[in-house]
């Protein structure tokens, strides 16, 4: 179909990568104070096939379409989506109708997609084309050091949310290379074949909509819980805000969702000081999540390369694969760690605490190497966040050097936040059989139960892999051998000068003559 513009000169394009809203969208605004705009998505086949995408993403994020689309046609625009190289796409495009100036968010995201915007700039550079970016979250590009961070992120936060603006859009018909929304699916499975197979029944459903849903039933209603009940995963699928996959897709932008709780954290009047220290615990994981972002933005190669890199050979040379697979096939031995691994097949979401104990066991009782469960682990994840996710892969897995030793014992974790075994019945229909007396430890079953039972160690119910006190004990010698040796731990004090976080604000740490650094960086991230 031939292209009907009126007037094709200094086109803005607008490209919506993980920013999916109009809503408090900078790169919008700033497109329709310009000119003529056109909103752009384009489906890139090669970013699918890295090994943290899946199909369960792909989905959240095609939900997540939709509903943009919609909301565009509300104010009379439409979404364009094309298929192929970003820059290729470019090409055609331009050669069709004048590109002025491309507009976008800044992407914190995996190794593709950082070559993919550098050769999206160069490309812009080589065509004249000028490329404005503006920032996502509370993330520094080119941030040259932490002292003034905390400072950039309560600015970014505090500033005026972007209203939906009164643009010019562009009319036009097919653009080359689109594909109808409702057409991507099969266009999809054609180029990726079984990709789309993965989509868990449970899995939460993406779009604008139904973030600004969570938002409001989170702050009227589920947020008395988060304070202590964040940690179990009985409690923390409503507990927690459930706002994580609608951030890092850009449903909703991080700023409206700090601006929302702290107007209801004044306005509301039926707030006591529990549901009070749980909303403020809420918007400091807000502060967290851009934190370890940070980390991926000032450092790309964390993402596969040890933070420290006198860590390198720690655990690359012993990766045991038949330990990898019982851990993803849930068949550990560990009721908890198998529960969990269950949990998150079939919903793609799991809190922090379970998340920090299965990277834990992997990384030390199992002593498996960070990256392979990694990528695991993101293809899992819905709300898979490049930035959040290799920042706590190692800080976990002890490759940081800069970070307290963390082990989780999951016999422990079972003890405190099963205890009375509801959440592995629920997800292990084997564990419905045992005796609560030995939910935790059921391969010590006396021999007569086990046949009362019908349950057979290592037949009916697998036995752990490994003995998890030798295992560990073990593996924190090696780690902590590694960690007194003078040039690793020389080494540290660059880490922390370049990652850690900074309590204060600027004006605060002016009024102290000295302040150390921060090394033990809050954990728990779950929103």
């Amino acid at each position: 179909m031939a292209l009907t513009v009126a007037n094709p000169q200094g086109m803005q394009v607008v490209w919506f990568k993980r920013d999916l809203r109009v809503h408090d969208h900078a790169a919008l605004t700033a497109a329709a104070q310009a000119g003529k705009v056109l909103c752009i998505y384009v489906c890139e086949p090669q970013l699918w096939q890295q090994p943290d995408a899946s199909g369960r993403q792909w989905h959240f994020l095609l939900e997540s379409l939709s509903d943009l689309q919609r909301s565009l046609a509300r104010r009379g625009s439409r979404l364009h989506v094309l298929v192929g190289d970003m820059t290729e796409v470019l090409e055609k495009l331009h050669q069709q109708l004048p590109i002025a100036a491309l507009y976008a968010h800044e992407e914190t995201g995996n190794d593709y997609t950082y070559r993919r915007d550098i050769a999206v700039g160069q490309w812009c550079r080589q065509h004249r084309v000028a490329w404005q970016e503006f920032r996502q979250f509370g993330v520094v590009r080119r941030l040259r050091h932490r002292d003034d961070w905390k400072d950039h992120w309560e600015s970014h936060n505090a500033a005026a949310t972007k209203s939906v603006p009164a643009a010019n859009w562009a009319q036009l018909g097919c653009l080359p290379g689109e594909v109808a929304l409702k057409d991507l699916p099969q266009v999809m499975q054609r180029l990726l074949p079984g990709l789309l197979d993965d989509n868990p029944v449970a899995r939460q459903r993406g779009g604008r909509q139904s973030g600004i849903a969570i938002l409001e039933d989170f702050l009227q209603r589920r947020s008395r819980q988060y304070r202590g009940g964040i940690s179990s995963p009985l409690s923390a699928t409503s507990a927690c805000s459930r706002l994580s996959a609608h951030l890092a897709y850009g449903c909703l932008s991080l700023r409206e969702i700090v601006q929302a709780t702290q107007r209801h954290l004044a306005s509301a009047t039926d707030l006591n000081a529990h549901h009070q220290r749980g909303l403020r615990a809420f918007i400091s994981r807000l502060y967290w999540h851009c934190h370890f972002i940070q980390k991926l933005e000032s450092q790309p190669d964390i993402e596969w390369r040890n933070l420290h890199r006198g860590y390198d050979g720690l655990r690359e040379a012993d990766w045991n694969d038949a330990h990898f697979v019982a851990l993803i096939h849930a068949r550990t031995g560990w009721p908890l760690v198998d529960a969990c691994v269950t949990m998150l097949r079939e919903t793609g979401w799991l809190n922090f605490r379970m998340r920090a104990m299965l990277v834990s066991v992997a990384s030390y009782a199992l002593w498996l190497h960070w990256r392979p469960v990694g990528e695991w682990l993101a293809r899992q994840f819905v709300d898979y966040e490049p930035g959040i996710h290799w920042s706590q892969m190692q800080m976990q897995a002890g490759t940081t050097g800069i970070n307290t030793t963390r082990v989780y014992n999951p016999i422990k974790q079972a003890r405190d936040q099963d205890p009375e075994g509801r959440f592995v019945r629920h997800w292990l229909p084997y564990m419905r059989q045992v005796p609560d007396a030995w939910l935790f430890e059921p391969w010590r079953m006396p021999d007569d139960l086990q046949r009362q039972h019908g349950l057979v160690p290592g037949r009916d119910l697998p036995l752990p892999l490994v003995d998890f006190e030798n295992a560990t004990r073990l593996a924190k010698a090696r780690v902590h051998t590694l960690r007194r040796q003078p040039d690793v731990r020389e080494a540290k004090a660059a880490i922390v000068d370049k990652h850690g976080s900074r309590q204060r604000t600027s004006q605060q740490r002016r009024a102290r003559t000295r302040q150390a650094p921060e090394t033990r960086l809050q954990l728990d991230l779950a929103l």
